[in-house]
């Protein structure tokens, strides 16, 4: 993977502070019921409610862009094959979620969120497991 493509390493904090910006205001939503069928009074593609879903999933999947693509402080050819595999485990792991999820569920809406957010999660949570497991079996041999 080259790293040329990849987003400078303070952007990795950025994207923490976008997913964590998200919660309390997808808890607000849910909270003023905009999360309920019908809550929309006005029909169309520039009702508060559209409005508000886009800006808060927008917000969550560039964070967890900038989270999963920012560089490592020492990125070298180890770091670029993990990045690699994980990418790799991330994208079967979605197709076989979306495949099932299609099978059994009729709700766009969660099926959008789920191949919006589910590779990029399981990626970054992939990812850091095997750094962390990479870096405890560095610390056990020093």
């Amino acid at each position: 993977m080259k790293t040329r493509f990849l987003f400078p390493y303070w952007c990795r904090y950025l994207g923490y502070t976008l997913i964590i910006a998200h919660v309390p205001i997808a808890l607000f939503r849910k909270i003023l019921g905009f999360d309920t069928p019908g809550a929309a009074a006005d029909p169309g593609l520039f009702n508060s409610h559209h409005i508000f879903f886009v800006t808060t999933t927008l917000a969550m999947a560039i964070g967890l862009f900038l989270v999963a693509f920012a560089k490592e402080k020492i990125e070298d050819e180890q770091i670029s094959q993990l990045r690699l595999d994980s990418l790799q485990w991330a994208i079967y792991l979605n197709y076989i979620l979306l495949t099932v999820t299609l099978i059994l569920s009729s709700d766009k809406e969660h099926i959008l969120l789920l191949n919006l957010w589910i590779p990029l999660i399981f990626f970054i949570i992939r990812f850091r497991w095997v750094i962390f497991r990479l870096n405890q079996s560095l610390s056990r041999e020093g």
